[in-house]
């Protein structure tokens, strides 16, 4: 491989992700804790977090010209009180969903996934705190694999 992947393009583009979030949501609505808060969720919800993570690991920037971008998804989150059980238990659901996904289980890659899962559900508990507002415009977050590319086997 002459040139480093996207994370997009590593974890095996928008089907890849679709699956994610399918199998993630899927998870979600079963559990107890976090059930509540995503019960009334839009049918399409998946697909657009598909979509925005998508964008975020380097793919097109569909989430930014079809639904408004990083500021829209902030938005998205004010006023849920989001709390920090409720976080944990996010970020566990999705890496457990990751792997039933079938995404990379390469260390680089888990990685940077967990790094930017980690990162994004700290803003949205921020976000969703009681009083908060999108006063500015928000850039779309892009994640990329930090200072190292992802491992490659040995070749032959």
């Amino acid at each position: 491989m002459t040139e480093t992947p996207t994370l997009y393009e590593w974890a095996g583009g928008l089907a890849a992700l679709r699956r994610l979030t399918t199998v993630f949501y899927g998870h979600v609505l079963k559990d107890p804790l976090l059930e509540p808060v995503f019960r009334d969720m839009d049918p399409g919800h998946p697909e657009h977090v598909a979509v925005w993570l998508a964008e975020v690991f380097g793919g097109p920037e569909s989430y930014s010209r079809d639904h408004g971008g990083h500021r829209h998804m902030v938005g998205r989150h004010l006023g849920r009180a989001i709390t920090e059980e409720q976080r944990r238990r996010w970020v566990n659901l999705l890496f457990d969903a990751a792997d039933e996904a079938g995404l990379p289980a390469d260390p680089e890659f888990r990685s940077a996934f967990a790094a930017y899962v980690e990162w994004g559900s700290r803003l949205a508990v921020m976000f969703s705190q009681p009083g908060r507002e999108v006063t500015v415009p928000e850039p779309m977050p892009k994640w990329d694999w930090g200072n190292r590319p992802p491992w490659q086997p040995p070749s032959d």
